[in-house]
């Protein structure tokens, strides 16, 4: 076949990369002849890009390319890549080891000749390491490995909003995992539309892909497998796919792929913050305990005997006899006593008692008064509960098979929230314990013990188990404290369900935490 490659690559474009006229082959030569593509290392068939290693011919480097590929009589499609260019000349500027620095910008009459066939090309410097789709290819990773890989993303993505620009992070195949382990987006150039909340939900669907091993946007490439949908469309939650994964973590991945205006994840900082967090926390448990060679500082664990120090043993002997002795007092002061009563009595001898005729008869006890009327309701004692679950609508419960710990009648027995590093509402809601009766009643009060000292809890009605938070109804609220704290509620109508829903979490620092020790319902 005869022409250059470029023509040649021109004359062979049938549908690639989703969106264009063509397909780009291995050999090309775009860029008014500069730039020598490679190896197709994927395509976003969203913005109709084929993503390209390619070899700068003048400066003698590898490059990526991301092609813009369509009609360039179709002006529609021109003005989207056109925007597009746009948006990576911007992001030139932006210099961050999590993104590939952007080298040139090419169009139709700028670099590009019109022969070509396509719309524009982003250059960027190219990345060494491995694609992010191969990394989870045998399966999710551990989650302290996910998170050094992530954190440099993430920081670039803050970096980048702070300075008014949006990266493009929600195509796996734009990502790649560097050479000493981080993971940089390699092919920059956003969609026409995007805006910062659609990186926040590109860091949330890679996080849900390194854990889970599924992508959770629309618009993966093929053999991806997707991520699992919930009730309502919601993604399901990392933890129920990998128990193993930390609470802090799923729930983060979760809510930054929601719709932010009913409780998602705004700013990459917050993601930043779990994964931080949770990194510190892996370090730390994994951290060998070291023994003090200072006997005043030794830790509980040591496998040394213990010292025998003599003067210790002195003092524990003389408490010892000192107990002995005021043990034997005591009870040679009892038995005077016993002697002493016995000997006072008439049958020793003592003076007989005279009671004389005109001495009245001594006066009956006083009657105590009646008891005071209660209600029947309330003489029946508080009512029993007939089931509980926890509800969760964020998804993930907490401690799902301890929630009868709270109505088993036994104060020594806990059900526990999961210990988060953030308290409520950073990374959920909420979350509460759904309480069924037998009947409809009508409650007065509740009272729940607890350990945790300032959490708060509101006392809602529902309609069923599974209910949408908005339609509950709250009929009473009130900090905890230590021990029990009786709620009084307003319940205007009896109803069969109530939930006892956890606003606030005790504890502090990075450790949050609410316990329910016993829940007690007293009817009106």
């Amino acid at each position: 076949m005869s022409g250059s490659p470029t023509e040649h690559t021109a004359r062979h474009q049938d549908g690639a990369g989703g969106g264009g006229s063509g397909t780009l082959l291995p050999g090309a030569v775009l860029g008014a002849g500069r730039y020598r593509l490679l190896a197709q290392a994927g395509s976003d068939a969203r913005a109709g890009a084929g993503l390209w290693r390619a070899r700068d011919g003048q400066l003698k480097r590898d490059v990526a390319l991301t092609v813009l590929l369509g009609d360039p009589a179709d002006p529609a499609a021109a003005g989207r890549a056109r925007r597009t260019l746009e948006r990576a000349m911007h992001a030139a500027s932006f210099v961050h080891p999590g993104v590939a620095r952007v080298l040139d910008v090419l169009s139709p009459g700028n670099g590009v000749k019109p022969t070509e066939g396509i719309l524009g090309m982003v250059v960027a410097e190219w990345t060494q390491g491995t694609d992010l789709v191969d990394l989870v290819a045998d399966g999710p990773l551990p989650h302290a490995t996910t998170c050094r890989l992530l954190e440099p993303l993430a920081a670039a993505v803050e970096g980048a909003h702070h300075a008014g620009l949006v990266l493009g992070t929600d195509h796996p195949q734009r990502i790649r995992v560097t050479a000493d382990g981080r993971l940089r987006l390699a092919f920059p150039g956003p969609l026409p539309d995007a805006v910062a909340q659609d990186d926040v939900r590109g860091l949330g669907a890679v996080l849900y892909l390194l854990l889970t091993g599924r992508w959770a946007l629309p618009g993966g490439p093929e053999g991806l497998p997707a991520a699992p949908q919930g009730p309502g469309g919601s993604v399901v939650a990392p933890r129920s796919l990998q128990p193993a994964v930390p609470h802090a973590l799923s729930s983060v991945a979760v809510r930054s792929l929601e719709n932010t205006s009913v409780g998602g994840i705004r700013t990459s900082a917050a993601i930043l913050q779990v994964l931080a967090e949770v990194a510190e926390a892996e370090l730390q448990a994994t951290q060998p305990h070291q023994i003090s060679d200072d006997p005043e500082d030794e830790v509980v664990w040591t496998t040394r005997k213990p010292v025998r120090d003599p003067e210790q043993q002195r003092k524990l002997m003389i408490g010892v006899v000192a107990l002995v002795v005021a043990t034997l007092v005591v009870i040679a002061w009892l038995g005077i006593s016993v002697i002493n009563f016995f000997s006072d009595s008439p049958a020793q001898g003592g003076p007989p008692l005279v009671v004389s005729p005109t001495t009245p008869p001594p006066s009956p006890p006083p009657t105590s008064a009646p008891p005071p009327t209660t209600s029947p309701s309330a003489a029946a004692g508080p009512v029993r509960p007939s089931g509980i679950v926890v509800y969760s609508p964020d998804g993930d419960p907490d401690s799902p098979n301890r929630a009868r710990l709270a109505i088993d009648g036994n104060p020594g027995t806990v059900w526990k929230t999961d210990n988060y590093f953030q308290n409520f509402p950073a990374l959920k809601s909420g979350i509460g314990l759904m309480v069924s009766f037998p009947t409809a009643v009508r409650l007065a009060a509740v009272t729940v013990t607890s350990p945790s000292q300032g959490a708060t809890v509101e006392i809602r009605t529902a309609p069923s188990d599974n209910a949408d938070l908005d339609q509950t109804q709250v009929i009473g609220s009130a900090p905890l404290g230590a021990g029990d704290t009786r709620i009084p509620v307003n319940m205007p109508a009896p109803g069969q369900r109530v939930l006892i829903w956890i606003t606030s979490l005790g504890g502090g620092g990075r450790s949050f935490q609410a316990a329910i020790a016993e829940l007690v319902f007293q009817p009106a």
